[in-house]
Parts: C-alpha cells; sequence; structure tokens
C-alpha cells in the first residue's frame, strides 16, 4: 500500500528520468559488450543494479546530549595530543635521521 501511495505521488518527470538512466545504462552495456566482442573479450556479465534501500530514521539529539558528545571527543582528541607531544616522552624528542 505504502509503495502504491509513492509510485502515485512521484511526479512524471522523475519517472521519466530513471526509466532514461536504466535505458541508457543498458544501450552503455550493450556498447561495451560489443566494442569488447570485436576486439575479441568475452563479454561482460554485469551485476544487478542495487536497489536502493530506505535509510533508518535518525534519533534526534537534544542539546545538552550534543555538547556532552563534543566534550567527550575534545577530551579524547586532547589525550591523543598529550601523548604526541615531544615533552610528553621520557627519553625525549626523537631524532629524524
Amino acid at each position: 500500500m505504502f509503495d502504491f501511495f509513492h509510485n502515485l505521488l512521484r511526479s512524471k518527470y522523475v519517472r521519466l528520468l530513471e526509466t532514461e538512466v536504466a535505458r541508457l545504462r543498458a544501450e552503455n552495456r550493450a556498447l561495451t559488450n560489443s566494442l569488447l566482442g570485436t576486439a575479441g573479450f568475452p563479454p561482460v556479465e554485469y551485476p544487478e543494479p542495487v536497489k536502493p534501500q530506505a535509510l533508518p530514521r535518525l534519533r534526534k539529539r537534544s542539546w545538552h546530549q550534543i555538547q556532552a558528545w563534543r566534550e567527550a571527543g575534545a577530551m579524547r582528541d586532547a589525550a591523543v595530543d598529550f601523548d604526541g607531544r615531544e615533552e610528553a616522552r621520557t627519553n625525549g624528542p626523537v631524532s629524524q635521521s
């Protein structure tokens, strides 16, 4: 039932573009296989096109959740930066030679 309403509400222009893309893809596959056949190579088997899947609905975050996430990321980045500094190393700076 959802598909029926989806197809009903789609514009004719979008359907026209989708059919044109499908036609051009089929034509490109035929031309490629024709050229390969002329050159003496076997035709290429193309995989079935991937069907679009509905994206999962993203959960909305509150501002305090976003702020906590940013603070945790900043603290994690600060810990990584501290380990990478030269004065934090126990044996002094490492020569680059």
